[in-house]
């Protein structure tokens, strides 16, 4: 008698059903969120579980990682690719986690992918880093728009980067707006810190993958960038082809459509939110230094406007990428965009994307380091 585990994960328990090879329920109930709980559970099934399906919630780290640790077979079901009958009158935990186990059972579980433990520790420490990034960001603005409402001065954001508390006291006469302004240079800097810091432990652990090697070569993409897409990728052999990176990477227009009339719109947040940012920042930084880019992101623009246009050029550099992670390639410019506008290539180096070979590590600069 083979067995199918569904746990239907919350914040603070989960709902564990089991059913056997028979569709018969052996066991359920609500059990808190505690590992050595939940394994004397399934215990008594251990040798005879097909598998174990946890649903791809916020906090599903502890327990994946448990499970396997343990020696069960773990599918992290994907929530946004399946839907129960909307007919159903009446549906609890008990019958979500019995609906999990049935999908894995006929084998039709949409699955997600669990990423190893050590690169998604990686991955998270990068997103944390992006976090505080914009929350730098929000002060530097916050502090330039206080010196434009009272001072009726534009003050450049780089300047503004190297403002200390000190220097604030002479800045304004107001006791409230000294402290104030103040406030956000003391956080700025602080939080300054803290990337800095990010940054040299991420730089420390992570050696770049062979197959991502080649990204460099790519216009717009420099060391951080490399590390974001290398991390938020994954595998790239998980996806069946270049549509489904691409969807992934929320490259491609959430439509429905039926006889070429629009009935509504999809999901349109399926997929990575970090590696749609990613591709949005490489396309900027491309459209800078590669008149290529630049030429098809104004040929588009003047089509639609600037947000589709750079849009539809990071979908561009996103297909490309994934046939250089997935081919272990450099960047061919011609291949994207057709034949170089320059002689010497794209870009400010004479070879920069056309068959350009990486030769620096990591923790070098890159020709268009963003």
């Amino acid at each position: 008698m083979s067995y199918y585990v569904g746990l239907d994960l919350h914040s603070n328990n989960t709902y564990v059903g089991v059913i056997d090879s028979k569709e018969r329920r052996v066991l359920k109930g609500k059990f808190p969120n505690q590992l050595e709980v939940i394994l004397a559970l399934l215990e008594p099934y251990k040798k005879r579980t097909v598998g174990v399906v946890v649903e791809s919630t916020f906090n599903w780290y502890w327990l994946v990682d448990g499970l396997m640790d343990n020696g069960y077979k773990v599918h992290l079901a994907h929530p946004a690719a399946f839907k129960q009958y909307k007919g159903l009158k009446y549906t609890d935990d008990e019958h979500d986690a019995f609906f999990l186990a049935k999908m894995l059972q006929l084998g039709i579980l949409p699955e997600g992918y669990i990423m190893p433990r050590e690169e998604r520790h990686l991955r998270d420490l990068l997103r944390k880093r992006l976090k505080l990034v914009r929350q730098r960001t929000t002060h530097i603005l916050s502090f330039k728009s206080l010196v434009s409402r009272n001072q009726a001065i534009s003050m450049d954001s780089n300047k503004i980067k190297t403002l200390t508390e000190e220097s604030i006291d002479g800045m304004f006469e107001n006791e409230h707006l000294v402290i104030s302004a103040k406030a956000n240079i003391a956080t700025m800097n602080f939080l300054k810190e803290k990337i800095v810091a990010i940054e040299k432990q991420i730089r420390n652990v992570t050696q770049i993958k062979p197959e991502h090697d080649f990204l460099i070569t790519v216009p717009g993409i420099g060391k951080s960038l490399v590390l974001t897409v290398m991390l938020e990728t994954g595998d790239i052999n998980r996806f069946k082809a270049v549509g489904n990176y691409a969807s992934y990477c929320r490259c491609v227009e959430s439509k429905r459509l039926s006889n070429n009339k629009s009935k509504g719109e999809n999901n349109r947040k399926n997929g990575n939110k970090y590696l749609a940012w990613a591709y949005v920042e490489i396309a900027n930084c491309a459209k800078r230094y590669c008149p290529q880019a630049r030429a098809f992101y104004l040929k588009k623009s003047i089509k639609t406007n600037k947000a589709l246009a750079i849009k539809a050029l990071a979908h561009k550099l996103a297909r490309a990428c994934y046939y250089i992670m997935k081919d272990n390639v450099a960047f061919d410019v011609t291949k994207i965009f057709g034949k170089p506008i320059l002689k010497n290539g794209c870009g400010r180096e004479p070879n920069w994307g056309l068959g350009h070979q990486p030769s620096a590590p990591i923790g070098q600069p890159a020709a268009a380091d963003c």
